[in-house]
């Protein structure tokens, strides 16, 4: 499956100094013929990720599914 995320500045870590980001939208990419589907309600955007990994394992955590099976592509 293949989802888009679209990111915000998040805060800076303070246990690994790196910066980190919120996600602003996240939406299932639109298949032919049909529309996006906004799933942002899915995740908490007040979560501070630390990168596109770690998104892609709450969301496969929270659809009951293998990381593996899910792609992320960021979108402007």
């Amino acid at each position: 499956m293949l989802f888009e995320f679209t990111r915000r500045r998040g805060a800076r870590s303070p246990v690994t100094d790196a910066p980190t980001f919120r996600v602003r939208s996240l939406n299932e990419a639109a298949k032919s013929g049909h529309r996006k589907a906004d799933l942002s309600h899915l995740i908490d955007r007040s979560y501070d990720y630390h990168s596109q990994r770690e998104l892609r394992w709450h969301l496969a955590e929270r659809l009951g599914l293998a990381p593996a099976a899910l792609t992320l592509r960021e979108t402007a």
